[in-house]
Protein backbone atom coordinates (compact mmCIF):
# COMPACT_ATOMS: atom_id res chain seq x y z
CA UNK A 1 0.00 0.00 0.00
CA UNK A 2 1.79 3.36 -1.05
CA UNK A 3 0.12 5.89 1.49
CA UNK A 4 1.01 8.14 3.63
CA UNK A 5 -1.03 8.12 6.78
CA UNK A 6 -0.72 11.95 7.90
CA UNK A 7 -2.63 14.14 10.73
CA UNK A 8 -3.78 17.68 11.00
CA UNK A 9 -4.99 19.71 13.99
CA UNK A 10 -8.58 21.28 13.71
CA UNK A 11 -10.59 23.08 16.00
CA UNK A 12 -14.34 22.92 17.36
CA UNK A 13 -16.09 24.62 20.18
CA UNK A 14 -14.46 22.69 23.08
CA UNK A 15 -10.83 22.61 21.89
CA UNK A 16 -8.52 21.04 19.65
CA UNK A 17 -8.31 17.96 17.71
CA UNK A 18 -6.41 15.88 15.53
CA UNK A 19 -8.26 14.42 12.27
CA UNK A 20 -6.09 11.64 10.26
CA UNK A 21 -5.78 11.54 6.56
CA UNK A 22 -3.98 9.03 4.30
CA UNK A 23 -2.18 10.83 0.79
CA UNK A 24 -1.69 8.46 -1.93
CA UNK A 25 0.40 9.40 -4.89
CA UNK A 26 2.32 12.41 -5.83
CA UNK A 27 1.99 15.29 -3.12
CA UNK A 28 2.83 17.58 -5.69
CA UNK A 29 0.19 16.39 -8.26
CA UNK A 30 -2.26 19.12 -8.79
CA UNK A 31 -5.15 17.23 -9.37
CA UNK A 32 -6.26 16.26 -6.00
CA UNK A 33 -9.29 13.47 -5.28
CA UNK A 34 -10.93 13.41 -1.50
CA UNK A 35 -12.61 10.67 -0.72
CA UNK A 36 -14.86 10.77 2.48
CA UNK A 37 -16.22 7.84 4.17
CA UNK A 38 -19.73 6.69 6.00
CA UNK A 39 -20.59 7.18 9.25
CA UNK A 40 -19.56 4.25 10.86
CA UNK A 41 -16.57 3.91 8.27
CA UNK A 42 -13.03 4.77 7.88
CA UNK A 43 -10.30 6.15 5.13
CA UNK A 44 -9.42 2.32 4.90
CA UNK A 45 -12.46 1.83 2.78
CA UNK A 46 -11.37 3.70 0.04
CA UNK A 47 -7.79 1.85 -0.43
CA UNK A 48 -8.51 -0.06 -3.86
CA UNK A 49 -10.12 3.42 -5.29
CA UNK A 50 -7.08 5.12 -4.10
CA UNK A 51 -4.38 2.90 -5.19
CA UNK A 52 -6.39 2.90 -8.94
CA UNK A 53 -6.09 6.41 -9.20
CA UNK A 54 -3.28 7.40 -7.58
CA UNK A 55 -1.55 7.18 -10.90
CA UNK A 56 -3.44 10.25 -12.00
CA UNK A 57 -4.33 11.93 -8.79
CA UNK A 58 -3.35 12.71 -5.34
CA UNK A 59 -6.00 11.06 -3.96
CA UNK A 60 -6.85 12.01 -0.20
CA UNK A 61 -9.09 9.89 2.42
CA UNK A 62 -9.67 11.33 6.23
CA UNK A 63 -10.97 10.00 9.21
CA UNK A 64 -13.47 12.07 10.30
CA UNK A 65 -13.36 12.94 13.96
CA UNK A 66 -14.68 10.70 16.33
CA UNK A 67 -12.98 7.27 13.85
CA UNK A 68 -10.30 5.27 13.08
CA UNK A 69 -6.91 6.96 14.22
CA UNK A 70 -8.56 10.66 14.57
CA UNK A 71 -9.32 11.99 18.27
CA UNK A 72 -12.81 11.83 19.69
CA UNK A 73 -14.61 14.69 20.44
CA UNK A 74 -15.43 15.94 23.98
CA UNK A 75 -19.13 16.31 23.68
CA UNK A 76 -21.27 14.26 21.39
CA UNK A 77 -23.50 16.87 20.08
CA UNK A 78 -20.73 18.17 18.31
CA UNK A 79 -20.85 15.27 15.86
CA UNK A 80 -22.77 16.95 13.27
CA UNK A 81 -21.81 17.90 9.67
CA UNK A 82 -21.01 21.77 10.30
CA UNK A 83 -18.30 20.41 12.46
CA UNK A 84 -17.28 18.19 9.56
CA UNK A 85 -16.96 21.05 7.15
CA UNK A 86 -14.91 22.97 8.86
CA UNK A 87 -12.57 19.95 9.91
CA UNK A 88 -12.64 19.84 5.64
CA UNK A 89 -11.58 23.06 5.42
CA UNK A 90 -8.59 23.14 7.54
CA UNK A 91 -7.82 19.66 5.62
CA UNK A 92 -7.63 21.64 2.48
CA UNK A 93 -5.59 24.48 4.07
CA UNK A 94 -3.23 21.96 4.68
CA UNK A 95 -3.29 20.33 1.53
CA UNK A 96 -3.11 23.37 -0.56
CA UNK A 97 -4.89 22.47 -3.29
CA UNK A 98 -6.29 25.12 -5.56
CA UNK A 99 -9.23 22.77 -6.58
CA UNK A 100 -10.27 19.82 -6.35
CA UNK A 101 -12.77 16.49 -6.62
CA UNK A 102 -15.02 14.99 -4.18
CA UNK A 103 -16.01 11.34 -3.97
CA UNK A 104 -18.61 11.35 -0.23
CA UNK A 105 -20.49 7.77 0.42
CA UNK A 106 -23.17 8.39 2.68
CA UNK A 107 -22.23 10.97 5.18
CA UNK A 108 -19.08 11.86 3.24
CA UNK A 109 -21.58 13.08 0.60
CA UNK A 110 -23.25 15.48 3.10
CA UNK A 111 -19.92 16.74 4.12
CA UNK A 112 -19.41 17.62 0.79
CA UNK A 113 -22.72 18.94 -0.20
CA UNK A 114 -21.93 21.17 2.70
CA UNK A 115 -19.29 22.17 1.06
CA UNK A 116 -19.67 22.65 -2.07
CA UNK A 117 -22.24 25.11 -1.46
CA UNK A 118 -20.08 27.32 -0.10
CA UNK A 119 -18.79 30.59 -2.27
CA UNK A 120 -15.44 30.16 -3.36
CA UNK A 121 -15.21 26.65 -2.55
CA UNK A 122 -12.66 24.49 -4.26
CA UNK A 123 -14.17 21.63 -5.49
CA UNK A 124 -14.46 21.19 -9.26
CA UNK A 125 -16.40 17.96 -9.79
CA UNK A 126 -18.80 16.17 -6.78
CA UNK A 127 -19.70 12.84 -6.47
CA UNK A 128 -22.54 11.68 -4.73
CA UNK A 129 -22.50 7.66 -3.15
CA UNK A 130 -26.39 7.07 -1.85
CA UNK A 131 -27.31 10.50 -0.33
CA UNK A 132 -29.14 13.56 -0.80
CA UNK A 133 -31.01 16.34 0.36
CA UNK A 134 -34.01 14.37 1.39
CA UNK A 135 -33.31 10.89 3.58
CA UNK A 136 -35.80 8.40 4.27
CA UNK A 137 -36.35 8.26 7.81
CA UNK A 138 -37.16 4.91 8.53
CA UNK A 139 -33.47 3.99 6.67
CA UNK A 140 -32.11 6.62 9.05
CA UNK A 141 -33.09 5.24 12.11
CA UNK A 142 -32.27 2.01 10.84
CA UNK A 143 -28.77 3.38 10.72
CA UNK A 144 -28.82 4.85 14.47
CA UNK A 145 -30.10 1.85 16.01
CA UNK A 146 -26.65 -0.50 15.55
CA UNK A 147 -24.36 2.33 15.29
CA UNK A 148 -24.88 2.61 19.20
CA UNK A 149 -24.77 -0.60 20.31
CA UNK A 150 -21.85 -1.63 22.53
CA UNK A 151 -21.17 -4.85 20.81
CA UNK A 152 -18.15 -6.67 21.88
CA UNK A 153 -16.88 -10.12 20.34
CA UNK A 154 -14.63 -12.88 21.79
CA UNK A 155 -13.04 -13.05 18.18
CA UNK A 156 -12.31 -11.42 15.13
CA UNK A 157 -14.31 -14.32 13.20
CA UNK A 158 -17.25 -13.29 14.87
CA UNK A 159 -17.35 -9.46 14.83
CA UNK A 160 -16.54 -9.83 11.06
CA UNK A 161 -19.64 -12.12 10.46
CA UNK A 162 -21.18 -8.93 12.61
CA UNK A 163 -19.75 -6.55 9.83
CA UNK A 164 -21.08 -8.40 6.98
CA UNK A 165 -24.66 -8.65 8.36
CA UNK A 166 -25.05 -5.18 8.61
CA UNK A 167 -23.46 -4.39 5.95
CA UNK A 168 -25.32 -6.27 3.22
CA UNK A 169 -26.10 -3.33 1.82
CA UNK A 170 -22.79 -2.76 0.12
CA UNK A 171 -23.53 -5.37 -2.35
CA UNK A 172 -21.96 -8.74 -3.64
CA UNK A 173 -17.79 -9.01 -2.62
CA UNK A 174 -15.39 -11.61 -2.53
CA UNK A 175 -14.81 -13.35 1.17
CA UNK A 176 -11.73 -11.86 1.09
CA UNK A 177 -13.15 -8.29 0.46
CA UNK A 178 -15.40 -8.58 3.44
CA UNK A 179 -12.31 -9.55 5.37
CA UNK A 180 -10.89 -6.15 4.05
CA UNK A 181 -14.65 -4.24 5.06
CA UNK A 182 -14.52 -5.74 8.22
CA UNK A 183 -11.07 -5.65 9.57
CA UNK A 184 -11.54 -1.97 8.34
CA UNK A 185 -13.51 -1.07 11.06
CA UNK A 186 -12.47 -3.55 13.96
CA UNK A 187 -9.72 -2.98 16.36
CA UNK A 188 -9.25 -5.14 20.19
CA UNK A 189 -9.92 -3.33 23.29
CA UNK A 190 -7.62 -3.71 26.24
CA UNK A 191 -9.74 -6.38 27.38
CA UNK A 192 -8.75 -8.15 24.16
CA UNK A 193 -12.62 -8.41 22.75
CA UNK A 194 -13.15 -6.78 19.11
CA UNK A 195 -14.76 -3.63 18.99
CA UNK A 196 -16.01 -1.18 16.24
CA UNK A 197 -13.27 2.11 15.34
CA UNK A 198 -15.41 4.64 16.74
CA UNK A 199 -16.87 7.01 19.19
CA UNK A 200 -20.13 5.61 19.95
CA UNK A 201 -21.15 8.90 21.29
CA UNK A 202 -21.31 9.92 17.60
CA UNK A 203 -24.41 7.92 17.34
CA UNK A 204 -26.18 9.83 19.61
CA UNK A 205 -26.95 13.45 17.61
CA UNK A 206 -28.37 10.96 14.95
CA UNK A 207 -30.81 9.06 17.76
CA UNK A 208 -31.85 12.73 18.73
CA UNK A 209 -33.41 12.93 15.16
CA UNK A 210 -37.46 13.27 14.90
CA UNK A 211 -39.52 13.48 11.97
CA UNK A 212 -40.00 17.06 12.64
CA UNK A 213 -36.42 18.05 13.06
CA UNK A 214 -35.39 15.91 10.16
CA UNK A 215 -37.75 17.83 7.51
CA UNK A 216 -35.83 21.13 8.93
CA UNK A 217 -32.69 19.58 8.05
CA UNK A 218 -34.05 18.35 4.50
CA UNK A 219 -35.10 22.13 4.33
CA UNK A 220 -31.87 23.06 5.08
CA UNK A 221 -29.73 20.21 2.45
CA UNK A 222 -31.80 21.27 -0.61
CA UNK A 223 -30.88 25.21 -0.01
CA UNK A 224 -27.40 23.66 0.19
CA UNK A 225 -27.93 21.14 -3.05
CA UNK A 226 -29.43 23.79 -5.14
CA UNK A 227 -26.42 26.23 -4.33
CA UNK A 228 -24.19 23.59 -5.88
CA UNK A 229 -22.56 24.79 -9.32
CA UNK A 230 -20.36 21.89 -10.16
CA UNK A 231 -20.83 19.01 -12.12
CA UNK A 232 -22.12 16.36 -9.87
CA UNK A 233 -22.78 12.52 -10.06
CA UNK A 234 -25.37 10.81 -7.90
CA UNK A 235 -24.73 6.92 -7.44
CA UNK A 236 -27.50 5.25 -5.86
CA UNK A 237 -27.99 1.41 -4.91
CA UNK A 238 -31.51 0.27 -6.49
CA UNK A 239 -31.94 -1.17 -3.46
CA UNK A 240 -31.54 1.51 -1.14
CA UNK A 241 -33.34 2.09 2.35
CA UNK A 242 -31.91 5.53 2.57
CA UNK A 243 -32.30 7.87 -1.03
CA UNK A 244 -35.12 7.25 -2.58
CA UNK A 245 -36.24 7.25 -6.20
CA UNK A 246 -38.16 10.10 -6.11
CA UNK A 247 -35.37 12.41 -4.18
CA UNK A 248 -32.77 11.06 -6.90
CA UNK A 249 -35.37 12.22 -9.81
CA UNK A 250 -35.73 15.82 -7.96
CA UNK A 251 -31.58 15.76 -7.68
CA UNK A 252 -31.59 15.49 -11.70
CA UNK A 253 -34.09 18.30 -11.94
CA UNK A 254 -33.05 20.88 -9.81
CA UNK A 255 -29.57 21.95 -8.67
CA UNK A 256 -26.36 20.93 -10.10
CA UNK A 257 -29.13 18.73 -12.10
CA UNK A 258 -26.85 15.71 -11.24
CA UNK A 259 -26.09 12.94 -13.50
CA UNK A 260 -27.73 9.68 -11.76
CA UNK A 261 -26.44 6.35 -12.19
CA UNK A 262 -28.33 3.62 -10.66
CA UNK A 263 -26.29 0.20 -9.47
CA UNK A 264 -28.38 -3.28 -9.84
CA UNK A 265 -27.77 -5.54 -6.21
CA UNK A 266 -26.94 -2.61 -4.33
CA UNK A 267 -28.55 -0.89 -1.73
CA UNK A 268 -26.77 1.61 0.82
CA UNK A 269 -23.96 1.53 -0.09
CA UNK A 270 -21.75 0.89 -2.91
CA UNK A 271 -18.34 0.41 -1.44
CA UNK A 272 -16.19 1.45 -4.70
CA UNK A 273 -13.72 -1.78 -4.32
CA UNK A 274 -15.08 -3.28 -7.27
CA UNK A 275 -13.29 -2.65 -10.78
CA UNK A 276 -16.38 -1.45 -12.69
CA UNK A 277 -17.62 0.88 -9.80
CA UNK A 278 -14.00 2.48 -9.64
CA UNK A 279 -14.41 2.65 -13.47
CA UNK A 280 -17.46 5.08 -13.04
CA UNK A 281 -15.37 7.79 -11.09
CA UNK A 282 -12.78 8.06 -13.36
CA UNK A 283 -15.04 8.39 -16.22
CA UNK A 284 -17.10 10.67 -14.25
CA UNK A 285 -14.09 12.81 -13.37
CA UNK A 286 -12.95 12.64 -16.63
CA UNK A 287 -15.75 14.34 -18.71
CA UNK A 288 -15.38 17.11 -16.05
CA UNK A 289 -12.05 18.06 -17.18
Amino acid sequence: MQFQRKFVQCISPAGLHKMAYKEWGDPHNPNVLLCVHGVTRVSDDFDVLALTMSDQYRVICPDVVGRGYSDCLPKAELYQIPQYVSDMVTLLARLNAERLDWLGTSMGGLIGMGLAALPQNPIHALILNDVGPSLNFEGLMRIADFIGQDVRFDSFEAAAQYIREISVGFGSHSDAQWHKIANDVLRQNSEGKWVRHYDLKLALPIQATTPESAAIAQHILWAAYDAIKCPTLLVRGLDSDLLSSETAMQMQSRGPRAKLIELEGVGHAASFVHAEQIALVRDFLVSCK
